[in-house]
């Protein structure tokens, strides 16, 4: 069951209508003006009290800030495995903002469902890496970012990727290496034995497992490549109009356990800048392989087939952010 707290929304709404209500005026409206002030009045909150850094009064906070600006509001506390259908929930009210708070994961979720014709998204720092959260709001606290968002922030759009239909806004990996986000998890939940077995089954794989790619008509095979976006890395060379690829190709066996479980730790820890791999801009791409491609994206694992698409989007949502952004 969902937790829910403060005022009743409506029904059900289809997607396309999404931040659109008769009784509402939206300050921002296409074609878009990044740097336009935007008018708040209906807000809806998704929170994920398993992210590493939601304490157990955020949902009361958040109420009593949306209360001492006079928004009409709603605070959703995402139950396990069922936070898509909290996320749902939070957009059929047709919201003007919709605040996340937890970790990159749930904020990939709610971006990816808000899309580039839905709400505004305030992705905030709850979680343990919070790549989103800091490459908008620095390292401000969430109490005191949203409060600045809310006084005097801007639109602004946010580049992202997707591999096969799915969005992600920090990074992806692809291939054996991404396995080790099971693991990842079980130590979270201090599983230490699931989480052995989940780090031995990822470095048999990566022994093994081999995929090919294609790069903006580039072809070559490697062990994993990883996706990352523009907007979480912290080199000003890099272009904002694709994503940086890098192929996890190692010599020999015991070099690619090595290079898989750093890629992975890369991969979690969003610290990109002393990755020895070799980095070249992609805007579309395609990997394939003889099973299933374990994916990883934002840190969460999926399997979408033995052959995907993937590409840059230069547009993927609009968030609510400060009017100059901080520097991640």
């Amino acid at each position: 069951m969902l937790a829910e707290r403060g005022d009743c929304c409506g029904g059900c709404r289809a997607r396309r209508n999404l931040g659109r209500r008769d009784d509402v005026q939206p300050a921002v409206q296409f074609p878009f003006n990044p740097g336009s002030p935007v008018t708040i009045r209906r807000v809806r909150a998704v929170v994920n009290p398993a992210s590493g850094s939601v304490g157990a009064q955020a949902a009361s906070e958040l109420e009593a800030l949306f209360a001492e600006f006079g928004l009409d509001h709603r605070v959703v506390t995402l139950a396990p495995r069922r936070a898509e259908r909290g996320v749902r929930a939070a957009l059929d009210a047709g919201p003007d903002l919709v605040v996340v708070l937890g970790g990159d994961g749930t904020a990939r979720l709610a971006a990816e469902m808000c899309g580039a014709g839905g709400p505004l998204v305030a992705p905030l720092s709850g979680g343990t890496m919070n790549m989103l959260g800091r490459a908008l709001y620095g390292e401000t606290p969430w109490r005191e970012a949203l409060r600045g968002a809310l006084e005097a922030g801007h639109a602004r759009w946010v580049s992202g990727g997707e591999v096969a239909g799915r969005a992600f806004f920090c990074g992806a990996v692809l291939g054996a290496p991404a396995l080790l986000a099971p693991a990842r998890e079980a130590i979270r939940a201090r599983a230490l034995r699931r989480a052995w077995r989940r780090a031995v089954l990822a470095q048999r794989k990566a022994l093994v497992s081999r995929l090919a790619y294609e790069l903006d008509g580039e072809t070559g095979q490697g062990v994993a490549l990883s996706l990352r976006c523009p907007s979480v890395l912290a080199d000003p060379d890099a272009p904002d109009g694709a994503l940086q690829a890098a192929v996890l190709d190692p010599p020999d066996a015991d070099a690619g356990v090595k290079a898989a479980v750093r890629l992975a730790l890369r991969n979690f820890l969003g610290d990109w800048r002393d990755d020895p791999n070799a980095t070249t801009p992609c805007v579309r791409g395609r990997a394939w392989a003889r099973s299933t491609i374990p994916i990883m994206l934002d840190g969460e694992i999926f399997r979408l087939g033995r052959t995907v698409d993937f590409g840059f989007r230069h547009h993927a949502f609009r968030a609510l952010a400060p009017a100059a952004a901080p520097a991640a």
